[in-house]
């Protein structure tokens, strides 16, 4: 497999598309990047496919062709993206009640909450509010029953905010009930498998020497950069990013735990050509994994305005972060998709034909990270398109 060599940019990327190599040596030189890929596919043609760096924060191993990194968030889009799968089968409906699947789930004033509602952060279950002890993240039974007895932090339906880690066992869950068997096996076999791409919940421990070390730099960014006081309570984003204990991977990230299971909401592991494999098969018209008429509901707004949680205003079709001018995916506003902690991002922008992915090992600001910018820019200066 092709490493990049320290400072050099590796891969393959169209003549048109340069000014795409020159920004990721700019993120490589300037903005404090240690190791990257980035991937571009325009109307079914891949253009970028790119990578650069180091894997490790001591810069020991180069950054390869095939190196998957933990992607974080970018991750929910493809835990909905199961759920909508089940509903193009007729396996589920978007507005059947959660507790037609999970009856345990209906208790503590949730029994009018459906599927819908949870995919677009409607629910009320941004937190789980009694304290879950040390190990608990990574027992799901443990995680999905408080969930299952956990009361609304605010009507379901009447508001959105965002389910930072609940996300992931919540339609996680569902899926589990749903198709019989966990979230993690679904993914492998009816995305990873049928586009023969390396995306997944967890990493499997014989493609752990491929992975790259994730490392918090303090000094580009926290976590909790620039989000106001929630307009609910102060405890309910304390909880919503901290219970259960770890999961925003500080400290846990790396550790064979961490990959032993399956986090929907934070532990996508993946590289870029595959994240923009699975975002170019859904703007195909054939519908591969997703019924056309699902994604165009899936991909219009659900949720928009000020976010009970981040307490700014977000976007969220189903299962997808919308654009807005806050945080645009490109100069087009029908592009869905998910950023990632830390920096990464993969979209699709139906009107230029576009699939876009980009994945670090660096965390730099949380909600404006001028890398992924830098990148999505380039693509669209070389399109003819300002972003």
């Amino acid at each position: 497999m092709i490493a990049a060599d320290g400072g050099q940019i590796a891969g393959r990327c169209d003549a048109r598309f340069a000014g795409v190599r020159e920004a990721l040596a700019e993120n490589l030189a300037q903005r404090g990047e240690l190791g990257a890929a980035v991937a571009v596919i325009v109307d079914g043609r891949a253009v970028v496919d790119l990578w650069c760096g180091w894997t490790d924060a001591q810069r020991t191993r180069a950054w390869r062709e095939d190196t998957l990194v933990n992607a974080f968030s970018v991750g929910k889009a493809l835990a909905g993206l199961c759920v909508l799968m089940l509903v193009s089968r007729g396996s589920l409906e978007l507005d059947e009640r959660v507790s037609r699947r999970w009856p345990r789930f209906a208790g503590a004033g949730k029994q009018e909450i459906t599927v819908r509602h949870l995919l677009s952060h409607r629910a009320g279950l941004a937190a789980i509010g009694r304290d879950l002890p040390e190990g608990a993240l990574y027992d799901w039974d443990v995680v999905t029953s408080a969930l299952a007895e956990q009361q609304p932090w605010w009507t379901p339906g009447a508001g959105h905010g965002y389910h930072v880690h609940t996300f992931g066992f919540l339609v996680g869950e569902l899926v589990r009930r749903a198709s019989g068997e966990p979230i993690g096996a679904f993914l492998r076999r009816e995305v990873a498998d049928a586009l023969g791409v390396e995306v997944g919940f967890g990493l499997a421990p014989a493609n752990r020497s491929r992975r790259a070390e994730y490392v918090f730099d303090a000094a580009l960014g926290s976590r909790l950069e620039g989000a106001r006081r929630s307009p609910v309570n102060a405890r309910l984003r304390e909880r919503a990013y901290l219970n259960p204990p770890g999961a925003m991977g500080l400290g846990t990230v790396n550790t064979d735990a961490w990959q032993d299971a399956e986090l929907p909401s934070a532990n996508l592991h993946a590289d870029a050509r595959g994240l923009a494999r699975v975002y170019d098969a859904l703007l195909g018209d054939t519908g591969t994994l997703v019924d056309p008429d699902v994604l165009r509901e899936a991909s219009s707004e659900h949720s928009g305005g000020e976010d009970l949680v981040l307490g700014r205003p977000s976007r969220f079709g189903l299962g997808f972060q919308l654009s807005q001018p806050e945080r645009p995916l490109g100069p087009n506003a029908g592009s869905f998709g998910h950023f990632g902690a830390g920096g990464s991002l993969a979209f699709a922008d139906p009107q230029a034909r576009v699939a876009f992915a980009y994945v670090m090992n660096r965390g730099g600001p949380q909600w404006r990270d001028p890398r992924n910018r830098a990148l999505v820019d380039a693509v669209y200066l070389a399109l003819g398109q300002a972003s």
